[in-house]
């Protein structure tokens, strides 16, 4: 047995289960502190992840979403969401107070996990304490890409006209 091997538990073949399990959490951990993440915003993060090539310094193409659901590039603060033949681009953030949103996928709705704001897919403001709807980044389709300008933000209550216009369909 090497020196970097460990058979704190018995040396049975595979290794010892709370071992394993305690080293997965670790890196789990690890992980998420890598992101730049607390562990309430870990929590809040849904489960498909995406990474986008930032492509002129300030636009982030992906590919189309293939199902419908929500997507997160933490390295953007962009969640992608595709939901009944549209696309939107949504800030990562709860616009009341700047919380990681948490993709509820049975409802197919977002909930804010500190104050518990609810919104529909298309990030309109169900209930909570928010005061608007979720912010929304400019979106445009380019072949089989979706590009998002990561670094604009329209807000409902400031740029009606230009969020609502924030979206994409889906040919």
């Amino acid at each position: 047995m090497s020196e970097h091997q460990s058979c704190s538990g018995g040396c049975e073949p595979g290794g010892d289960r709370r071992e394993f399990l305690r080293r997965v959490t670790l890196l789990a951990g690890a992980a998420w502190v890598g992101l730049g993440l607390t562990p309430r915003q870990a929590v809040a993060m849904p489960l498909a992840r995406i990474w986008g090539a930032r492509t002129d310094g300030k636009d982030v193409t992906y590919p189309v979403p293939a199902t419908d659901g929500a997507h997160i590039d933490t390295d953007n603060q962009v969640i992608l969401v595709r939901h009944q033949g549209s696309l939107y681009a949504f800030a990562l953030s709860c616009p009341h107070q700047n919380t990681a949103l948490r993709w509820l996928e049975e409802e197919k709705k977002f909930q804010c996990p500190k104050h518990k704001s609810r919104y529909d897919a298309d990030g309109t403001f169900i209930t909570g304490r928010a005061t608007r709807n979720m912010d929304r980044l400019p979106i445009r389709l380019e072949g089989k890409n979706v590009v998002v300008d990561a670094d604009h933000v329209f807000e409902s209550d400031k740029d009606g006209a230009a969020w609502a216009k924030a979206s994409v369909k889906l040919p």
